[in-house]
């Protein structure tokens, strides 16, 4: 044995001994295989891989002698090949829901055209002119199964679902590159969708058999063609397929897509009814493993929930509604009683989830504040019925609940008695379930603040059996002690800092409204009793009160433990509705604390100063995102110019406090004042304050002369300062030195995450436009590849090389820019120079189709959609011949020839190469209407007149032969001609990528 002979001995036999995968090529050699192997109990490869292999090889060009492109031949090992595919389906008995599931929408319509032509379907004639009744019965089937799929296509494409990639073994013809056929297929489909549906309605009417293609009879097909026609006219050919399981999935098939097609004509859900009462009758009649008929039983039962909801009929032959229809029956009937005791049967069933129950309480809320005021006390009763749910699922109650505890009437406590009540089947509730009633009614009686409501509760019988003695008896005593409370409080005085405390109530209830309130006053009035009954921080109670670190120091060294609490709890919740922009409160908040803290820190005066300027100007950055141009008010201009000359020593700073300011004063374009005179120590202090002046003195000289590249030098060296990475040497243990690079370097006067998070907040088109364009440069000069630059405006104030360009950080700059333009495009979506650098950016990325939208959209918004021409200079030859390679690379090569027509001077080169390829996915022949170009129209006469495409060269001649073209005209008339058609190309391209 040779050694090579022995290596492989060793590799095969450490490994499981596994028959080798069957190539498809032995199924044409050997006929008798394919049943064979169809026979297995899991054959490798599967049904649906062997048809995607199959199609994929018959489906291959060729290449003929002239080295160019041509169609699959019409050979025998094609025909073939495409007859074993249909063996294997008809193997399958023609289960759409296995092939759909298996096999893309290209190669399953490549399989059912192939179907149609084995099945002597009429060439050229629609499929609604047939009269199925006449036609062989196999032949009927064939049209019957299209048109089934091409309806189930449309309904399933309207379902959102992830896009998966294709497998190694689909065919790259039809499914790797070909999203854009895929989208022709499904716009074709959708376009017949009317005639499919009259095609199948017409086949409810046939009461005979139907009859489909079998291994055998496809067999007989291939042997001799006229000998087996009339075997498989005839009616014993093929697998019977009873009228009632047929007109069954026909029904199926007619309710899915009258139900898709209901969003947009409600008539078509009565039709989608009739539909699915008749699927279901049908289903009843047949035998439980149908040949034919394959029912998702489950989806045809939320169909017709779906139906009767939308109609708002029920149907005589059901014996009970389900859960969901009944509740759906009760609110069209406006039986509120009966919807509320089906709320309280349900307590017990769980049948209904929770999720449901909360969203009818909704909508009927909803017709409260539309002005039902009838439905005001069904709301309430339903909250009382859900929020019992809850409780005894062991969930948090409602919002809505807890308000309505808040005073609740003695008519809500008995009615919620008598839910709770209702709610338990004393024979077969779990214990489980009994005690968290019981701790529901318990929470209860501690929550009612009116202690006679309390006494309401503890009496009742459901009550006594359900709590424990002990429990019981510590209870009452709370309730004893809190009707013996009297009111402490002094006479109320008018100053907020003398507000007097209540009565004292239970410390967790307490802490409860504190958590919740947003009035100043009440919170203080709370913290003063709460102080009373226990003496530790109350700043604590919530986890989520934040103060920042800066300050915190400053308000845990308040001696009074009191005061303390409540500095600390209204900053942080005035810091909290600032974030959630509730401007309205976060200032009566801050406004209290400035009245607090004015009479013994003039330190915590300046930061609630600070603070209240830091609010404003969110406030008013908010209007001005909502829409509103009003500038500021002068008063709020000068305290911003105040904040940044401020000089007072030991006030705790926050640096978003001058971040914002900095970023107010850049988007309201008081240039002059950052660029002059702020205060040189605040700009060496606050790199925010240099940053915006830098940029500031930038924007100011643009456009201008060569010297403002002095100050945009400036800006640069930030900038690149900001995404350098620090790097050191580090010596390994075998005495080898590695370079390190440190990614959050200290280099730059600030981090770039932080950078970033300060652009975001401007909003100024210049400044932005400045930033775009110097990021712009600096990718281009990390890339250095010179052919594909990203551009944009401006570019020429910037250094065009680096001197370290080593320490650049090429990422960081790379990701940086492409946040930019995108932050950008989401406050104008209609800039054209920022539309142009995010195409650029997708262009130099490989991402061709994206590009191609953008290149598009910069087009559409300075043409009014192309009704206009484009300038120019947003058009540029650049942009063109970017736009040409996108389409060259996306294989739409008909819409390359278009675009070399657009550029100065016509690339006929690049169009008649793109124009012999034979494989193009766009629409070919139906872009010639777009070709002004009589030379670009006579090459494609002649190339199709070479390869014998006879209609394609007749739309050629037709397009070549219009009167608006002919080189005779004036200058005058070939341009309006040019226009109009670059018009109705660019609006056609817009429709394809947008």
């Amino acid at each position: 044995m040779s050694a090579e002979a022995a290596d492989r001995e060793a590799v095969t036999g450490s490994r499981p001994n596994t028959p080798p995968q069957t190539s498809w090529f032995e199924f044409l050699l050997d006929p008798s295989l394919l049943e064979h192997h169809l026979q297995k109990v899991n054959p490798d490869p599967s049904p649906v891989q062997l048809v995607i292999q199959f199609l994929e090889q018959a489906s291959k060009p060729s290449v003929n002698e002239q080295n160019l492109v041509q169609p699959p031949a019409d050979n025998r090992r094609n025909r073939t090949l495409k007859l074993l595919a249909l063996k294997v389906a008809a193997h399958l008995r023609w289960d759409l829901d296995v092939l759909e599931k298996g096999l893309t929408i290209p190669v399953l319509n490549m399989l059912l055209n192939e179907l149609l032509c084995a099945s002597k379907v009429p060439p050229g004639v629609k499929h609604v002119d047939l009269d199925l009744s006449t036609l062989p019965p196999t032949t009927a089937m064939a049209v019957l199964i299209y048109n089934r799929w091409a309806i189930r296509t449309i309904v399933l494409s309207s379902f959102p679902e992830k896009q998966s990639k294709p497998g190694p073994h689909q065919l790259n013809m039809y499914v790797c590159v070909c999203n854009l056929h895929l989208c022709l297929i499904k716009h074709l489909l959708k376009e017949q969708a009317t005639d499919s549906i009259m095609v199948l309605e017409a086949a409810l009417n046939i009461k005979k058999d139907f009859y489909i293609h079998t291994l055998r009879t496809l067999d007989l097909l291939a042997a001799d063609p006229s000998t087996a026609n009339g075997e498989t006219e005839s009616s014993t050919a093929g697998l019977r397929i009873s009228a009632d399981e047929l007109h069954c999935q026909v029904h199926y098939d007619l309710g899915g897509i009258n139900f898709q097609q209901g969003c947009s004509d409600p008539s078509a859900y009565e039709k989608a009814r009739e539909h699915f009462r008749r699927t279901r009758e049908l289903l009843a009649k047949l035998s439980p493993n149908p040949l034919h008929c394959h029912l998702d039983e489950k989806r045809l039962a939320g169909y017709w929930s779906a139906c009767r909801a939308v109609t708002g009929t029920s149907d005589p032959s059901d014996s009970q509604l389900t859960p969901y229809g009944l509740i759906n029956n009760l609110i069209k009937t406006h039986n509120y009683q009966g919807l509320i005791d089906a709320f309280i049967k349900d307590n017990i069933t769980h049948s209904l989830p929770n999720s449901f129950r909360h969203s009818v309480q909704l909508e009927l809320l909803h017709r409260v504040q539309q002005g039902d005021k009838a439905l005001e006390e069904v709301c309430h009763k339903l909250c009382v019925c859900n929020a019992v749910r809850d409780a005894l699922e062991g969930q948090v109650l409602g919002v809505r609940f807890q308000q309505l505890l808040l005073k609740p009437s003695k008519r809500t406590i008995s009615f919620l008695l008598e839910v709770c009540t209702k709610s338990l089947d004393k024979d077969h509730t779990s214990e489980v379930s009994k005690r968290k009633m019981a701790l529901f009614l318990k929470n209860l009686c501690e929550r009612l603040e009116e202690v006679p409501l309390a006494y309401m509760v503890s009496s009742h019988k459901l009550f006594m059996e359900l709590l424990p003695d002990e429990e019981k008896k510590v209870l009452l005593d709370q309730m004893r002690k809190r009707s013996a409370t009297v009111n402490l409080s002094a006479k109320p005085l008018p100053s907020f800092y003398d507000i007097p405390a209540s009565a004292s109530v239970n410390i967790g209830h307490l802490e409860q409204q504190l958590i919740l309130s947003l009035d100043a006053r009440q919170i203080r009035q709370i913290l003063i009793e709460l102080h009373g009954m226990a003496e530790r921080p109350f700043w604590r109670v919530n986890s989520k009160w934040e103060v920042p670190s800066d300050y915190l120091k400053v308000i845990l060294a308040i001696k009074d433990n009191l005061t303390r609490d409540l500095v600390y709890i209204l900053m942080a919740k005035g810091l909290h509705c600032v974030q959630i922009k509730d401007f309205v409160h976060a200032r009566q908040l801050f406004s209290a604390c400035l009245e607090l803290v004015t009479e013994f820190s003039p330190k915590l005066r300046q930061v609630m100063l600070n603070e209240m300027l830091l609010l404003d100007v969110r406030a008013h950055e908010a209007g001005a995102t909502e829409g509103n141009v009003e500038r500021p008010p002068s008063d709020l201009v000068s305290r911003v110019r105040g904040y940044l000359e401020m000089r007072i020593h030991d006030i705790p700073l926050r640096q978003v406090v001058g971040e914002e300011c900095v970023a107010f004063m850049l988007n309201w374009r008081e240039n002059e004042y950052l660029t002059l005179q702020v205060p040189s120590t605040l700009v060496n202090n606050n790199p925010y304050i240099k940053l915006g002046q830098l940029l500031a003195a930038t924007c100011k000289e643009l456009p201008g002369p060569k010297e403002s590249r002095r100050t945009a030098k400036e800006l640069w060296e930030a900038v690149v300062q900001i995404c350098s990475v620090s790097s050191q040497h580090k010596r390994s243990s075998d005495g080898r030195v590695s370079l390190i690079k440190q990614r959050d370097s200290s280099l730059g006067i600030m981090p770039r995450s932080k950078f970033i998070t300060f652009v975001k907040k401007l909003r100024e088109p210049l400044v932005l436009t400045t930033f775009i364009s110097l990021f712009v440069r600096l990718h281009s000069i990390v890339r250095d590849d010179i052919v594909n630059e990203v551009t944009a405006e401006h570019l020429s104030i910037w250094p065009s090389s680096l001197a370290n360009i080593q320490s650049v950080d090429v990422e960081a700059v790379a990701v940086t820019v492409k946040e930019l333009v995108t932050y950008a495009l989401t406050l104008n979506p209609n800039n054209q120079s920022w539309l142009i650098t995010q195409a650029d950016i997708y262009f130099v990325t490989n991402q061709y189709s994206a590009a191609m939208h953008y290149y598009l959209q910069a087009g559409t918004v300075c043409s009014d959609y192309f009704t206009k021409p484009v300038p120019p200079d947003v058009y540029t030859d650049q942009v063109l011949k970017r736009m040409i390679k996108c389409c060259s690379l996306l294989n739409c090569h008909t819409q390359v020839a278009v675009l070399c027509q657009f550029l100065r001077e016509v690339d006929y080169m690049t169009a008649f190469k793109a124009l012999q390829e034979q494989t193009s996915h766009d629409s070919m022949d139906s872009f010639y209407d777009y070709i002004w170009d009589v030379t670009i129209l006579e090459y494609l006469t002649h190339i199709h007149h070479k390869r014998g495409e006879i209609d394609k060269r007749q739309v050629a001649i037709k397009a070549i032969g219009q009167s608006e073209l002919n080189s005779s005209n004036p200058e005058e008339v070939l341009q309006l001609a040019a226009q109009k058609r670059k018009k109705k190309f660019l609006q056609a391209m817009a429709k394809l990528y947008f």
